[in-house]
C-alpha cells in the first residue's frame, strides 16, 4: 500500500493543509510548493508525517482541466443511465426466468446471492448518475437534471432535492469543522463523552469485535440514519431527530424557499413504495426481496462504504474557520483504486473524487481527463492510495476516531494505540 502525493513514488505521505505564501509556501510557475518553515502551518498526521498547509488558487486549478472536460452532454449521459438500466433489465430477466432451472438448492441459493451482488453494483452506478443530476452535471439543462435524478434517486429511495440541497453544502464546507454537514468528525472531548468517559484513565482502546459491530451497523444503516437523523452532519441540539431529517420540509437542514421541492422529493418515494406494494401484490415477496430489497439494501452499504472512504483517511486533515478555504477543504479528499468496479460499474466516482470537490459539474466521463489535469497544480496536496478499499476500511475505522490540533488544522488521533498517540490534557 501507499498513500501518495503527486510527484512521490512511495511510502506514506503527510497531506498538506493552507498556510498564506509569506509562511513557508512558495508558488513555482502554477504549481504550489511547501517549503520548510518554522512559521507555517501545519498538522501531524496520525501516521506521524508532518501535515503543511497548502496555498491553493482555484483560478490556477480550473485554469488547468481542458475545457471540452467542462462539457456535458445530455445525449452522452442517457447512454450510460440507458446502459445501466439495460443491464439491470437483463439480468433480471435471465435470473428470474432461469435461476430457477438449476438443479439443486445450493446452486440455486448461488446463483440469487451473485445476482443479488450484481444488481447493488448496477444500482450503485446508478445513484452516481442521479449524483450527478444533482451536481449539474448531468446536462446544460437544469431541467433534465432534475427530472432525471429525481425519478432514479427516487426509484433507490433517495429524497432527490433534500440529499442535493444538503450535499450541495457538503461540497461548499468541506473539511471545516463547524460548516461541514456529513462525516463532521468527532472532537476529542466529544468522542470521549459519547462513549460516557470522564477521566483519560478510563479509556481503553476498542477491541476488535466491538469495531467490527460498529462498522457492520455503519455500512447497513448508515445511510438511512444519516437521512432520518443527520448522522454524522453538524448537530443542532436543540432540535429533534424530525427537526434534522431529510424528509421534514421544515428541517434545518434546509431553506425555507425549499420547502416545495422537499416535498416532491417526499412524493417520489410516495410513488415508489406505490410501486413497490403493486409489484408485492402481483409477483410475491421473493421477487421483490431479490430484485429490489437486498440490491437496495447493497446501494445503501456501497454509498457509505465510498464517501466514508472519501473523507476519512490517516492522512487527511480538518480546519476550523481561520485556516480554512474552499480549496483546502476539497483537497481534504482523497482518491482510491476499486478496479473494474469502481471505473465502470462506479462511473469513477471513487478513483476521481479529489477532482469532483474542486469542480462537481463535470461528468464522470470527463474525470479522469479533468483529474490527470490537476494533479499537477496541486502537487503533493493531491492525496491518492492504491490499498485495498477492504484494508483502508478497517485502518480508517480504527485509526480515524477525532481530531485534534493546533492552529486550526486538526489531524486524525484514536485511543486503539495506532499511529501517533493522543494528547491527554
Amino acid at each position: 500500500m501507499s498513500v501518495q502525493t503527486a510527484g512521490s513514488t512511495s511510502g506514506v505521505t503527510s497531506g498538506f493543509s493552507g498556510a498564506p505564501e509569506s509562511t513557508g509556501i512558495q508558488k513555482q510557475g502554477n504549481v504550489a510548493s511547501f517549503a520548510s518553515n518554522a512559521e507555517s502551518s501545519y498538522g501531524i498526521d496520525t501516521y506521524g508525517n508532518k501535515y503543511e498547509v497548502p496555498d491553493l488558487v482555484m483560478k490556477d486549478i480550473l485554469k488547468a482541466i481542458p475545457s471540452k472536460c467542462f462539457e456535458r452532454s445530455a445525449v452522452k449521459s442517457m447512454y450510460y443511465v440507458v446502459r445501466d438500466v439495460f443491464f439491470v433489465v437483463l439480468f433480471g430477466y435471465l435470473a428470474n426466468n432461469y435461476i430457477c432451472m438449476l438443479p439443486n438448492s445450493f446452486l440455486r441459493t448461488a446463483a440469487w446471492t451473485g445476482y443479488i451482488i450484481m444488481q447493488g453494483f448496477l444500482l450503485t452506478g446508478i445513484w452516481v448518475i442521479a449524483h450527478e443530476c444533482g451536481h449539474q452535471a448531468f446536462s446544460e439543462s437544469g431541467m433534465i437534471n432534475d427530472t432525471v435524478g429525481w425519478i432514479l434517486h427516487s426509484y433507490l429511495m433517495v429524497p432527490y432535492f433534500s440529499w442535493k440541497y444538503s450535499h450541495g453544502q457538503h461540497h461548499k464546507a468541506t473539511g471545516h469543522m463547524s460548516r461541514d454537514t456529513v462525516f463532521v468528525p468527532k472532537r476529542k472531548e466529544d468522542f470521549m463523552r459519547d462513549r460516557g468517559i470522564h477521566d483519560v484513565e478510563d479509556i481503553v482502546g476498542d477491541s476488535p469485535l466491538y469495531s467490527l459491530y460498529s462498522l457492520v451497523a455503519q455500512q447497513l444503516g448508515g445511510w438511512v440514519m444519516y437521512l432520518c437523523t443527520n448522522v454524522t452532519g453538524q448537530k443542532y441540539p436543540e432540535k429533534s431527530y424530525w427537526g434534522m431529517c431529510h424528509f421534514n420540509p421544515s428541517s434545518v437542514l434546509f431553506e425555507k424557499r425549499q420547502y416545495n421541492h422537499i416535498l416532491l422529493s417526499d412524493l417520489g418515494l410516495v410513488i415508489q413504495l406505490g410501486v413497490l406494494y403493486q409489484w408485492y401484490k402481483t409477483f410475491g415477496g421473493f421477487n421483490v426481496l431479490v430484485n429490489w430489497f437486498l440490491p437496495y439494501l447493497l446501494v445503501n452499504h456501497w454509498l457509505v462504504f465510498i464517501t466514508f472512504l472519501q473523507h476519512y483517511d490517516p492522512s487527511l486533515p480538518h480546519y476550523e474557520a481561520e485556516q480554512w478555504s474552499f480549496a483546502r477543504g476539497a483537497a481534504c479528499t482523497i482518491d482510491r483504486e476499486f478496479g473494474f468496479v469502481g471505473k465502470y460499474l462506479f462511473h469513477d466516482i471513487i478513483e476521481t473524487h479529489v477532482l469532483h470537490h474542486f469542480c462537481s459539474k463535470i461528468p464522470h466521463y470527463n474525470a479522469r481527463e479533468a483529474s490527470a489535469a490537476i494533479k499537477k497544480v496541486l502537487g503533493k496536496a493531491y492525496k491518492h492510495t492504491d490499498e485495498n478499499m477492504w484494508v483502508s476500511l478497517w485502518k480508517s475505522y480504527r485509526w480515524c476516531q477525532f481530531v485534534e490540533g493546533e492552529d486550526g488544522v486538526l489531524m486524525y488521533r484514536n485511543f486503539n494505540g495506532n499511529g501517533v498517540k493522543p494528547r491527554m490534557d
